[in-house]
């Protein structure tokens, strides 16, 4: 009787697995934080960090429900784009509550302050209780297996030639105009291209303006994608319009919070992009008023007071993108 209830747990789960189509995303509110789930068909998993430090766990709380949503037990791979609060800051509290496989980044933290500090010992201790490391540099590739995710930038570097679906002219590099430096982690973001049959995605992380035009101009390292994650929030300190229209997104997700992110310009120009059927936000923007922000119905979350929902994205191989809307269930699917 042992031996049959084991088999049924085991078929139980083998047909879970099985039932599970395409490439699932779930672009988590951590109130203009950033925390992505990438599940695969095959139930390997990829977050992409891990949202802001909170004393009551909020933003660990809702990966982890996320995570047990898509029927995970552990999270195989955590990408950390930069050591910002909001990107790497709920690591120690989800690793204090989930299991985490492997953690991935660009490598030694640069920037160096009081509280970025206390949060790398902190990073330190989840590394010193057995999760293993990858330090990514340029070029390089994550070892999940359905899906392929290529390293555009990291630790302030670029790939050195145009990946597969890339190297386009780009004409738009005539009127591009540079900001002023930028010293931080910013700029050293990890970034990705990942790929899953003829689908594209992109997530920069919140690499800022100088760093977008160096994989934007004279030509687009990446080429166009199905499916963009806007970079640092909807900032106008990045979104340059050489990056953004270049990559020619059908969709886009924008993971800013109420009072973060969703800049009135940010939001112009990815709104503008050529070829753009559709932009979601997880936040109405209070900066963007009347005239910045997209139709209610695909804003996760439309009051200032946080809410907590996400946006749910299922692609599948032939670049077919469903968009799905927690808060209302409010739903689009875009063809190839």
């Amino acid at each position: 009787m042992r031996i049959l209830a084991i088999l049924s747990i085991l078929l139980a789960f083998s047909v879970s697995a099985a039932e599970r189509k395409g490439l699932h995303f779930t672009f988590l509110d951590t109130e203009g934080g950033q925390a992505t789930l990438v599940v695969t068909p095959s139930g390997e998993s990829l977050l992409i960090d891990a949202g802001w430090p909170t004393k009551t766990g909020r933003d660990s709380d809702r990966i982890i429900a996320a995570a047990r949503k898509a029927g995970l037990t552990r999270i195989d791979y955590l990408l950390v784009t930069h050591y910002h609060l909001d990107h790497v800051g709920g690591v120690p509290e989800l690793a204090a509550k989930f299991p985490i496989g492997t953690l991935i980044d660009h490598g030694p933290n640069l920037e160096k302050t009081p509280s970025v500090q206390a949060l790398e010992d902190a990073y330190g201790k989840v590394l010193a209780s057995g999760a293993k490391r990858i330090s990514l540099k340029p070029g390089d590739v994550l070892p999940l297996k359905d899906i392929r995710v290529e390293v555009v930038t990291a630790s302030g570097e670029r790939v050195p030639k145009p990946l597969k679906g890339g190297g386009q002219k780009n004409a738009l590099c005539a009127s591009a105009q540079k900001k002023a430096e930028d010293p931080s982690e910013n700029a050293r973001s990890v970034g990705i291209l990942l790929t899953f049959g003829k689908f594209r995605f992109v997530d920069l992380g919140d690499l800022t303006w100088n760093k977008e035009l160096e994989i934007a101009c004279p030509e687009n390292l990446i080429g166009p994608v199905d499916l963009y994650l806007t970079t640092h929030h909807g900032l106008d300190q990045s979104n340059a319009p050489q990056i953004v229209h270049s990559l020619k997104p059908r969709v886009a997700v924008m993971n800013n919070g109420a009072r973060k992110g969703g800049s009135p310009s940010a939001w112009q120009v990815v709104s503008n992009s050529p070829g753009l059927n559709d932009l979601w936000q997880l936040h109405y923007s209070v900066a963007g008023g009347d005239k910045a922000n997209v139709p209610v119905d695909r804003i996760a979350n439309p009051e200032e007071k946080c809410q907590g929902f996400g946006i749910e994205v299922v692609a599948q191989k032939d670049r077919t993108i469903q968009v799905t809307n927690q808060r209302n269930g409010a739903a689009r699917t875009y063809k190839p």
